[in-house]
């Protein structure tokens, strides 16, 4: 996955400015950034501080690991069937 180029407490620093009524065109042109980009933050990090934001992402790789693991044993699963029908 690609990394971000801000880190957490930037994209909190910009929510808090457009918070104090900075306009949304401004904080973009500031940032270089885009405007979807600024939505999207504000939808998915609007209203956190930085240790809630912190741990968002530890739950999401969390995540994100126990799906790959979960996808091993259903492979592991699946050839072991496969072997035990004589497939191979």
């Amino acid at each position: 996955m690609r990394k971000s180029r801000y880190t957490d407490s930037q994209i909190l620093a910009i929510l808090k400015q457009n918070e104090s009524g900075v306009a949304v065109a401004d904080l973009c042109r500031e940032h270089g950034m885009s405007s979807a980009q600024f939505y999207k933050w504000r939808a998915k990090f609007g209203g956190m501080d930085v240790s809630m934001m912190k741990r968002l992402k530890e739950l999401e790789a969390e995540n994100s690991r126990l799906k790959k693991m979960y996808a091993e044993e259903c492979l592991k699963s699946q050839i072991r069937q496969d072997a035990l029908e004589g497939k191979l």
